[in-house]
């Protein structure tokens, strides 16, 4: 039993660390590349799980949601670059911390007005329902392990795209130096965006993998977009590796705090109520002494820019 329960609490843990891998591969691209603090960014992640909820409801298919969410996201955040952000890259980042925090308030009014003040809620595709016998007696859901195997796929893409294509090139020079690259004849403004689409196709990735877990409400992009600050700063800012293994660390280090602290604690403490509040307080703030632990010895993150 107690092999069991590390077990699924493992992949609870490389669940929750590749849903915020999915939010960090496009902050840290934003935030290492053009230097832009984008708060804005869970409310891709917001966008994302509402219009695949909203379209799921109405077509019957969970597929079908996340397919028109992804180029819903990508272009809303494409549209954010070129309307507001792009007069911002020059600005220090106090001025872009206040242009994306009003931007929060805005798309949650915006959908408050579109779909109303009430949760939406998303079934598990059928498909993906039922679960599956890792070891004889240990049944653990198929959909988590769904999304843990496409986050994967997809680290490895980008990956991909970032160190060995002709735009991961541009990516990278680009974020050297700008001028350079624009004198010899790139649209890097176009390249921006795209990087920029790129950043909400994914956060609006992880909103639609969320729908059938967590309810799809106003506000819901906040609380993940700490996290994910969190792991750009523990793997490094621009890096993808440094996102993916930065996520799977404050991953684990946030669902074994919850699931084994207290009960390690109620060893030392003779009362199982201190135990359990010592516990959670101590682990809401795991993830913050990781992060302060890797930035003591790896100011710059765990791994370098574009890795």
């Amino acid at each position: 039993m107690t092999f069991y329960l590390f077990l699924e609490q493992t992949l609870n843990a490389f669940q929750l660390g590749v849903m915020l891998f999915l939010m960090a591969a496009g902050l840290t691209l934003v935030f290492g590349i053009m230097n832009m603090i984008n708060l804005a960014h869970g409310s891709f992640y917001m966008i994302g799980a509402y219009v695949a909820a909203y379209v799921s409801d109405a077509t019957g298919s969970f597929f079908i949601g996340v397919a028109v969410a992804l180029p819903v996201a990508a272009a809303v955040g494409m549209a954010v670059e070129i309307i507001a952000l792009r007069r911002l890259y020059k600005r220090d980042h106090l001025d872009q911390v206040l242009a994306t925090f009003g931007l929060i308030l805005f798309f949650n009014e915006l959908t408050s007005i579109i779909w109303g003040p009430q949760a939406l809620f998303v079934a598990i595709p059928p498909v993906f329902s039922g679960s599956v016998e890792l070891i004889p007696g240990a049944p653990y859901p198929i959909y988590r392990l769904v999304i843990i195997g496409a986050g994967l796929i997809v680290a490895l893409l980008m990956r991909t795209l970032i160190v060995k294509t002709r735009t991961g090139m541009l990516i990278r020079a680009g974020a050297s130096n700008r001028e350079m690259v624009s004198a010899l004849g790139i649209d890097i403004d176009r390249l921006y965006t795209i990087i920029f689409g790129l950043g909400a196709l994914l956060a609006g990735l992880a909103g639609a993998f969320a729908g059938p877990i967590l309810a799809t409400e106003i506000g819901m992009g906040e609380n993940i977009l700490i996290l994910t600050f969190v792991v750009i700063i523990v793997g490094g800012i621009g890096s993808i590796r440094g996102a993916l293994i930065g996520a799977l660390l404050v991953g684990l280090v946030d669902t074994y705090g919850r699931a084994f602290l207290p009960q390690f604690l109620r060893m030392i403490f003779e009362d199982p109520s201190v135990a359990d509040g010592v516990g959670a307080s101590i682990s809401s703030m795991s993830i913050y002494i990781l992060m302060a632990v890797v930035l003591i010895f790896r100011p710059r993150g765990l791994f370098q820019a574009y890795g």
